[in-house]
């Protein structure tokens, strides 16, 4: 917070600072005794009706009266990381998005309206990395008719938390009626690591594709249509790991997708029986070597927000949170 010359505090944001990263102090409850000091710093997405709006880096959105603001001032960017490797958030959006790459496209500018049978959101969103060359009330108009006629909803993904990042196109959707579902954590981290871990992997098996045996692990999402099969094959070079289970299914699956210095992980699946008893380790570590034999040496994975077992796991292996990403859907009246 900023201080005057005297030791107060000062606020130092004004509705000119929309955009910009912020800092600021202000008075919850009735702001006579009892009245409790609370901190908000994130992007500034709107300053409307003597009312701000905060988006922080976990895309929570906070609504600040103008008149409870003690302090506030522009900060700089989020620090860059001072261990593994570093990443734009278009460089990592653009990696992390051929690695899964949806059965239809279509361009709308920089905008990317993709379709997949609606096998995950992720397949199934406008991914917007640019100008769509359309006011975005009247592109997202455009996306939600494209969806309509695959008789699909219409998502949108959109990112906080990094440099870069969509804020303002959050608030923009909140606004005009989209509604966030779901939020996931990209996280990165240096791939040599997880290499060198002391894992047991001479029972993982890696391949080129998948076969029938590895889909009955992961198929969590029912039956595998053309559309499963076709997203799951998809990537610059495509690796599946998978360990031997009873009955024919494996114990422990994952895939990788080795794209330059990038290496992507997914589809990390163990049998609710065997977990804890590093399996995932194996097949990540096993992954992860010949990832490094193809020239990579940076790391991505994404995780749900809720799921604290595997972010352990992530914590464990080096990786940190680069930027979370929403699924906003439009909801409809």
């Amino acid at each position: 917070m900023e201080f005057t010359g005297g030791g107060r505090l000062e606020i130092r944001v004004t509705s000119a600072d929309v955009g910009k990263r912020v800092s600021v102090r202000y008075v919850t409850g009735s702001g006579e005794a009892g009245g409790m000091f609370t901190d908000a710093v994130g992007v500034l997405t709107s300053w409307d009706d003597r009312v701000l709006l905060i988006t922080r880096r976990t895309g929570e959105a906070v609504r600040i009266a103008e008149s409870s603001l003690v302090a506030g001032k522009v900060v700089p960017a989020a620090p860059a990381r001072r261990r593994g490797p570093s990443a734009t958030f278009p460089e990592l959006a653009r990696a992390t998005a051929r690695a899964w790459e949806p059965v239809e496209s279509e361009a709308l500018g920089g905008w990317t309206l993709r379709a997949s049978d609606g096998f995950t959101r992720r397949a199934n969103s406008v991914l917007p990395l640019g100008d769509p060359g359309l006011p975005v009330a009247e592109a997202l108009a455009y996306a939600r008719q494209w969806y309509a006629d695959r008789k699909l909803p219409a998502y949108v993904q959109a990112a906080t938390g990094a440099e870069g990042t969509q804020e303002l196109l959050c608030a923009e959707l909140d606004r005009l009626g989209w509604r966030r579902e779901v939020s996931a954590e990209v996280r990165i981290g240096a791939l040599a690591p997880i290499g060198d871990l002391d894992a047991d992997v001479s029972a993982v098996r890696l391949s080129r594709a998948f076969d029938e045996t590895w889909l009955r692990r992961y198929r969590r999402f029912g039956e595998p249509g053309p559309a499963v099969r076709a997203l799951l094959a998809s990537g610059p070079s495509v690796w599946f790991a998978s360990v031997a289970g009873p009955d024919g299914v494996p114990a422990a699956i994952g895939r990788c997708v080795v794209d330059g210095r990038w290496a992507g992980f997914m589809a990390v699946e163990v049998a609710p029986e065997l977990r804890r008893r590093g399996l995932a380790t194996s097949v990540m570590t096993a992954l992860a070597r010949r990832a490094l034999d193809e020239g990579a040496s940076a790391a991505w994975l994404q995780v749900e927000a809720d799921n604290d077992g595997a972010r352990a796991l992530y914590d464990g292996m080096g990786f940190a949170p680069h930027h979370h990403y929403h699924h906003y859907r439009w909801a409809e009246a």
